[in-house]
């Protein structure tokens, strides 16, 4: 295992998911287009719902960007990690309107895994990444996201305590 490689690739997929949350916390509701324009699906439930933002999307792929650029992994690296991230949460979102959940409601797994294990696999393209450095990185984020949630809820920083 590649314990560096798989440290950056979990500090960038911190910036990707991270990043649309402190936007919220900076800019309120500036700048906060709901992506599906407030679309509804087939099945009368929000495409995505509002709390799925064109702002997160940008500020996401940018910040990610700019850190790998900063941590010797290359702009592209983060703007793939930051696209599939946000490409992972809005299959996330898409799934649990399905399910009848409320924006920003938990979902276990599904919050955590597409948009840690989505990028790690089209990182491959870039990384010699292997099968287990994936496995290890999308375990290690799905446990620090469950825990970093609940430390930024108990500090005010975070709606919900997962």
């Amino acid at each position: 295992m590649q314990a560096a490689l798989t440290f950056q690739l979990l500090v960038l997929l911190a910036v990707a998911n991270g990043t649309p949350v402190a936007a919220k916390l900076v800019l309120g509701k500036a700048f906060a287009r709901p992506l599906d324009g407030g679309a509804l699906f087939v099945d009368g439930r929000p495409l995505f719902g509002p709390s799925k933002t064109i702002r997160g999307i940008v500020t996401s792929v940018s910040a990610t960007s700019g850190a790998a650029a900063l941590i010797g992994l290359g702009w592209e690296v983060g703007a793939l990690v930051g696209t599939v991230a946000m490409a992972g949460d809005l299959c996330s979102s898409f799934l649990k309107r399905r399910l009848g959940l409320a924006p920003s409601s938990m979902a276990i797994g599904l919050d955590q895994i597409p948009e840690s294990l989505f990028p790690l696999l089209a990182c491959r393209l870039l990384l010699p990444l292997t099968m287990l450095d994936i496995g290890v990185a999308t375990i290690l984020f799905f446990v620090g996201e469950l825990v970093l949630s609940r430390i930024l809820f108990k500090l005010n920083l975070r709606d919900r305590p997962y």
